[in-house]
């Protein structure tokens, strides 16, 4: 890492650019003021979480313990040159985020490398962290990322609707395998043969969007045991989750 910030510290833009040693580092107009900025053909991204930006730009980033879903400015898609430039796996890509923008300070989550990516307008991009670009692991360096899109139509006998296995997983990293709704672990009941055994439930029925989205696998994706699953889709449109929890809740007083 060229530049040694500590994960976990808070950075102002001003403290980046004095860290960096820019000869302005005063100034956080331009550039500086916008979701990334480059120097020294370095690369640095402050990331709004939940939250607009100052320029009132509202992506939906989203930080988990191991990856940013990072989206770029909204003219631009991965052919763009500058973001050719950071997804190459040469340039060094420091991630900086916050979650409050009245607050000055961001966050470093460390050097990114990109895990996953989707070709549109604006970019969304999968960054995972690292602190050194040669401990990226093998599968993450130079190949084409597999996209996180979801619900891409294809014609066969039947209209059928993709579901991206990364986006499954990227769910389940989170969430873990115990059913959101009734809370039942089947390895915990069935030993190893339940090891790692769960439905993952899309609260956006895929089948009535009929185009490609792009999926959220945090907001958009739950585990679900089989049982739960049966009975959120008893209904069309299917119940939502609170939903079901409630239906359980007053049954059993």
């Amino acid at each position: 890492m060229k530049y040694k910030f500590v994960i976990g510290q808070k950075y102002s833009r001003k403290d980046v650019k004095s860290f960096i040693g820019h000869p302005e580092p005063n100034s956080v107009g331009g550039i500086w003021g916008t979701g990334y900025a480059s120097y020294e053909g370095c690369y640095f991204i402050f990331a709004n979480l939940g939250t607009a930006g100052r320029t009132g730009h509202n992506y939906p980033n989203n930080l988990t313990p191991d990856n940013l879903y990072w989206f770029s400015k909204g003219t631009e898609t991965i052919h763009t040159p500058s973001m050719q430039q950071m997804m190459n796996g040469v340039n060094e890509v420091y991630i900086f985020t916050r979650d409050d923008n009245t607050n000055v300070d961001f966050v470093f989550q460390g050097l990114g490398y990109v895990k996953d990516f989707e070709d549109t307008k604006p970019a969304h991009v999968v960054w995972g962290f690292t602190t050194d670009l040669t401990n990226v692991p093998e599968k993450f360096r130079g190949e084409r990322r597999r996209r996180f899109i979801e619900g891409a139509r294809k014609e066969v006998t039947l209209n059928k609707y993709e579901r991206n296995p990364s986006a499954r997983q990227a769910c389940l990293d989170f969430y873990g395998y115990d059913c959101v709704i009734c809370n039942i672990n089947f390895e915990k009941v069935y030993g190893e043969i339940g090891m790692n055994f769960i439905h993952v439930h899309h609260e956006i029925e895929i089948s009535t969007i009929g185009e490609e989205y792009a999926v959220n696998p945090i907001e958009d994706l739950k585990p679900v045991c089989p049982n739960c699953h049966a009975m959120l889709h008893k209904r069309k449109p299917a119940y939502n989750i609170e939903e079901l929890k409630e239906i359980i809740r007053n049954d059993s007083l």
